[in-house]
């Protein structure tokens, strides 16, 4: 259980803001003396977005709750997984390839001692059900029942959920796939060579990210409660590395992120050619 706590601590961590820095106003402008009758609301005071704690505030601050589109239609939910997949660059994306990079880094040193750690037949029973949970088979269909109850009862809210369910955990399959197959790491159970990000961990923590999303940020213990079971699962089953599990929970809760994030914003670097080799062009618009 070791090997889960630093994927515990960046959940809770990660809602955490830091305040920003406010300019100052100075000390020495009289007040303004207005009658009642045109009385003007206080203007905002300034704040400094560019400094490292709007940063923070930027990364750290919960998203708003997605929008419910007008339509969500069959249509409507394969256009909006073709933008999900392109969006995929983001700022906010490249932090969490950090943060799984950095975790899965950090769990390293236990890949050797994590599985036999959560063996035994007393624990056969406890994370039997893990293996199911984390299916595709068993969340796609939980997802595409929430999308049906909302296009039948005429509930834009529900259906919509649905929908972001299931692109969620698409994309988090497009991505561990793609992963798995380049990577081609051996499975600690020796039975192939495609164990490295976890499908399960990657799969539930996107549902899990999603269903955050729409429940608001303070409901987020239970559904990752059960996507971190689930990871665990894997270590018990031999079939993954406590570095696999890392990195699956990261691709997933990027998955889950990019689906529902209000207002994307796409990674603005750049490559092109120049005379004699290339360049990269980083671009930020600051008003």
């Amino acid at each position: 259980m070791k090997s889960f706590f630093p994927i515990v601590t960046v959940l809770i961590t990660c809602g955490i803001t830091s305040p920003l820095v406010a300019q100052e106003v100075a000390p020495d402008q009289p007040p303004a003396t207005t009658n009642a009758s045109d009385a003007q609301p206080p203007a905002p005071v300034p704040v400094d977005h560019h400094g490292f704690s709007g940063f923070i505030q930027w990364l750290g601050k919960p998203d708003p709750e997605p929008p419910t589109p007008p339509h969500t239609g069959f249509k409507a939910l394969a256009q909006s997984l073709g933008r999900d997949v392109r969006h995929l660059p983001s700022m906010q994306n490249l932090f969490w390839v950090g943060v799984g990079g950095g975790l899965a880094a950090a769990v390293h040193p236990l890949d050797d001692t994590a599985n036999a750690d959560l063996s035994g037949p007393t624990l056969d029973k406890v994370f039997k059900p893990g293996a199911i949970l984390g299916q595709s088979y068993t969340l796609l269909p939980a997802a595409a029942t929430v999308y049906a109850v909302g296009r039948i009862k005429g509930m834009p809210r529900v259906s919509h959920m649905g929908s972001d369910l299931i692109e969620s955990v698409l994309v988090a399959e497009l991505m561990t796939q793609t992963m798995k197959y380049t990577v081609r790491r051996e499975r600690p159970d020796g039975s192939g060579a495609n164990s490295f990000p976890s499908g399960h961990a990657a799969d539930t923590m996107a549902f899990a990210t999603a269903l955050e999303r729409h429940f608001n940020w303070h409901y987020w213990a239970p559904a990752y409660a059960i996507a971190s079971y689930v990871a665990m699962s894997r270590l018990h089953d031999n079939r993954h590395f406590a570095s696999d599990v890392a990195a699956g929970a990261a691709v997933g809760i990027i998955a889950g992120r990019t689906v529902t994030r209000h207002g994307r914003e796409n990674f603005p670097v750049q490559a092109m050619s120049v005379p004699g080799g290339f360049a990269v062009m980083y671009s930020r618009q600051t008003n």
